[in-house]
């Protein structure tokens, strides 16, 4: 693996300028390794440490490997090679970490999907990565995800298999099997051999090792190929950060296939360090704090929304917390005095965590001043991350002035998949990424997020666009325009309220109408759980749909109501 030399195994990855890639390496920040790399080397130092907890699963980093190394050469049988791309989106389970670490160990690219994503985003991430096999779960959500891989497979040249968990029927193939050493496997394997190949064997230090999604902040979700040397350095760095070491027992509670329960340091972190992932695919706050009892939970990340809810559930709690240490906040800008309560009620140290799946991470440091702990969303990961906090002409505004915050760095990425718009408009000239995020620097270097330059609702921490659902809404016979905003909620902060104008004689319903979208395969989480019909949307004097009135409308109506 290296830099320069090495041909890239997939050319469509936008890669960042040499001069900045020769400085990340002479920092020695990049190094000649990917996380594929450092995983392997944990699972080979510490064999009989604990590894992986899901349910009645319970793998040592030994038996991990053994795992992983087999489902690498049985997918190698199948046909993936390096640089090919796998659709993976499951739930929280050992198979999920045993095909993740086997498709990295191959070089094989995982696109990792939210569970809770429908068929309309599901398709899109289909066409733009142009995946050889997807991998889903028939308990993943509601809308038959195994029935919706096999048409989509039908409908792909490129994508040749369905690997399933569950559900399994002729023409697919057992995910569970294939992630089983155990197991019977009656399709091809690749060759055996001494020491399972290197990984990613021939690809460039700016080859994707996964590829995550964006917060869909602006449309449909875009694929964000994270390289090698810079991802392997962000979790390398972000596990010093949070104290993960290898005695770390990390409660993923939050789908794992987010980036920031996956590698900030998240999953991977903690088996980069040889400690344990105990995976509980549970909302229940409840089962989750007996899960830190049982398992001695040490570290967790969590969205403010749920953090509310375990703290409603620890004040009739009999279980022992004594053993969490870090609790992980992020997704959304946690209320100060939510943020006050962490520490007190749950004996652990809250750590805020700003972040993107592009790139830029920005913590509280464990041993930061209460004041900074509480108030803010913490400085850059690395010294040579640089962030810019600009006016709407793009000037740099003065520490304490708020503006959009742009930044580049050694594990920024330089671009989306396949998308050259979304880059052109997303990323300046010289290599900036453009957040969409309102923030303000305090005088001491710390990041205050104050909200979103975009039009978009944050519901918990997932992020829906309002231009994507408009479109989606106009689809519907009975709507003649429409317009969504965040209405105020106590738990989630934000849920989509949706104006409508019918269509003359017509009254759609909400239920109706989210039934329609459900429809079309958008995810529940982002259905209009408010609706309001008027006669005509509010205009700005250009001629805009007025969203500042519609907002302030919605508030002094839920005020009233409440």
């Amino acid at each position: 693996m290296s830099l320069f030399e090495s041909r890239p195994l997939d050319p469509d990855v936008p890669v960042i300028d040499r001069r900045r890639a020769e400085a990340y390496l002479a920092a020695g920040l990049w190094r000649e390794e990917g996380v594929a790399d450092l995983l392997r080397a944990a699972r080979l130092r510490h064999p009989d440490r604990l590894a992986v907890v899901s349910g009645t699963t319970r793998l040592t980093h030994g038996e991990l490997h053994t795992a992983v190394t087999v489902a690498g050469r049985r997918l190698e049988g199948l046909g993936v090679r390096a640089g090919d791309r796998v659709v993976v989106q499951l739930p929280n389970c050992a198979e999920f970490v045993v095909l993740v670490l086997a498709l990295l160990d191959i070089g094989a690219p995982p696109v990792l999907v939210l569970p809770g994503f429908g068929d309309y985003e599901l398709g899109h991430v289909v066409r733009a990565a142009r995946p050889v096999a997807l991998a889903v779960s028939a308990g993943s959500r509601s809308s038959g995800p195994v029935e919706s891989a096999r048409r989509l497979r039908e409908d792909h040249e490129t994508l040749d298999h369905v690997l399933a968990l569950g559900d399994v029927a002729a023409g697919d193939l057992d995910l569970a099997a294939l992630c089983d050493p155990g197991a019977p496997w009656d399709a091809p394997v690749g060759p055996a051999s001494s020491t399972h190949p290197r990984p990613g064997r021939g690809s460039a230090l700016t080859d994707a090792a996964v590829f995550l999604l964006s917060g869909g902040t602006t449309g449909p979700p875009k694929v964000i190929p994270r390289g090698n040397a810079g991802y392997a350095y962000m979790i390398r760095t972000a596990c010093g950060i949070a104290d993960v070491s290898p005695d770390a027992v990390y409660l993923a509670v939050m789908p794992a296939a987010h980036g920031f329960v996956l590698n900030c340091p998240g999953v991977l972190g903690t088996l980069v360090q040889g400690g344990t992932v105990v995976l509980g695919d549970t909302t229940d706050p409840r089962q989750a704090l007996g899960l830190i009892e049982r398992e001695r939970v040490t570290h967790c990340a969590l969205v403010p929304t749920v953090a509310m809810q375990w703290l409603a559930a620890a004040e009739g709690t009999t279980a022992d917390l004594s053993s969490l240490r870090v609790l992980q906040t992020g997704g959304a800008r946690p209320a100060p005095e939510l943020a006050a309560r962490i520490g007190p009620e749950l004996g652990a140290t809250l750590q805020q965590c700003y972040g993107m799946s592009e790139g830029l991470l920005s913590y509280t440091g464990l041993d930061d001043p209460e004041s900074v702990i509480v108030g803010t969303q913490g400085r850059p990961a690395s010294p040579m991350d640089e962030v810019l906090i600009v006016d709407e002409q793009g000037r740099p505004v003065a520490d304490g002035t708020t503006g959009e915050l742009l930044t580049r760095g050694p594990y920024t990425v330089a671009g989306y998949y396949r998308d050259p718009a979304a880059t052109a408009k997303a990323f300046t000239a010289d290599g900036f990424y453009r957040t969409g995020d309102l923030a303000t620097r305090t005088p001491g270097g710390d990041l205050v997020v104050n909200g979103r330059v975009r039009d978009i609702i944050n519901r918990g921490g997932e992020k829906i666009p309002a231009e994507d659902l408009e479109l989606l809404v106009a689809r519907h016979p009975d709507v003649r325009a429409s317009a969504a905003v965040g209405a105020p909620h106590e738990l989630y902060g934000e849920v989509v309220c949706l104006y409508v104008v019918p269509e003359a004689g017509r009254e759609p319903t909400l239920l109706e109408l989210r039934r329609f979208l459900r429809g079309l395969g958008l995810a529940v989480w982002k259905l209009p759980e408010l609706m309001e019909s008027v006669a005509q949307l509010p205009t700005t004097a250009i001629g805009k749909i007025d969203k500042k009135a519609l907002r302030a409308d919605i508030a002094r109506r839920t005020a009233v109501e409440a």
